[in-house]
Formats: structure tokens, sequence, C-alpha cells
């Protein structure tokens, strides 16, 4: 008796990607990243140009390791010392709010996938590098879209529950 074996659909970005992204500008400054971070509870943008192109990313964990604070030493009085590291917070949070995102955007590297790759290939490289989220770009380079380990693991159920009907 042979069995009939439903079709398995091929997932490609294209058909689940989310494609109205929130960017970030390469004009923006970190505390602009950040206010949009906050009013949009994101934790990641792509930095784009004017029309869209992708120039780097930005993610919480960036944005956290250019706040960090200095970690200096003070050797003479433990008051003094902690009035000057206060100081010396403010001042630097003061600097590091005011450069523009691309001193700290990810430029190099970075990671993509294009609206017609297939599922398998995000979730190698969202698995692979313990990413977030994925820009999706297409063939110049512009930012069409955004894929996130929640919209992989949505459709890797949708699947299944759909092999299994």
């Amino acid at each position: 008796m042979l069995k009939l074996m439903k079709e398995v659909k091929i997932m490609y970005v294209k058909d689940f990607m989310i494609t109205d992204v929130i960017s970030g500008k390469r004009t923006d400054s970190v505390k602009d990243v950040i206010k949009l971070f906050v009013a949009k509870k994101i934790g990641g943008v792509p930095i784009v140009d004017e029309e869209g192109k992708l120039y780097g990313i930005v993610t919480d964990g960036d944005l956290l390791r250019a706040l960090k604070p200095s970690d200096r030493r003070f050797q003479d009085y433990f008051s003094f010392a902690i009035y000057l590291g206060e100081m010396e917070l403010k001042n630097q949070l003061s600097e590091v709010v005011n450069r523009p995102i691309m001193k700290i955007a990810r430029t190099a590297g970075i990671v993509t996938v294009h609206p017609d790759d297939d599922m398998k290939k995000v979730v190698t490289l969202l698995a692979k590098h313990r990413f977030k989220k994925l820009p999706v770009v297409d063939d110049t380079n512009y930012v069409v879209g955004v894929i996130s380990r929640g919209d992989a693991i949505r459709n890797i159920q949708q699947m299944i529950l759909n092999e299994l009907e």
C-alpha cells in the first residue's frame, strides 16, 4: 500500500519577514537610538541611509557596552573618589549619548539574509551567531525586512502543525 505524503512547502524569508522595519538613521545620535529602543520596545535596529541602504546594526548590547562606566581605581580618600567617579560617569554618559550612532554601530561582518533565502538558512544563522534578529536586504543592500527568532519559531510551529493535519 502506498502512503501519500503531503508535499512539504519550503518557506522563504519573504513569506514570513516583517516588512514594517524600524530602523535608525546614519545621522542619529546614540541618544536618538536609545529613545527609539524605549519608544518601540525593541532591542536592535538596522542603521540605514536616507534611501534605506544598510550601513550598520546596533543592538541593546552595543548600547550597554558603549555606556558602561570606565573601571578606574582610586587609591586616596574614599569619599573623594566616589564623588569623582560619579562626576566622571555623568560626563562620560553625556559624551557618549551625543556621539553619532555610527561610532558604535557594527559596520563590518553584518550578517543578512535575502528574501529568497529559505527558512533553514535563517534558523542556522540565528542559532550559529545567537542573533535576535537578522536584516533582510535585496540585491542592492537595501533593507526590505527583518526576521526575528520569534518569526522563525512561529513558522516552524506552523510547518509542524501543517504536517500533522
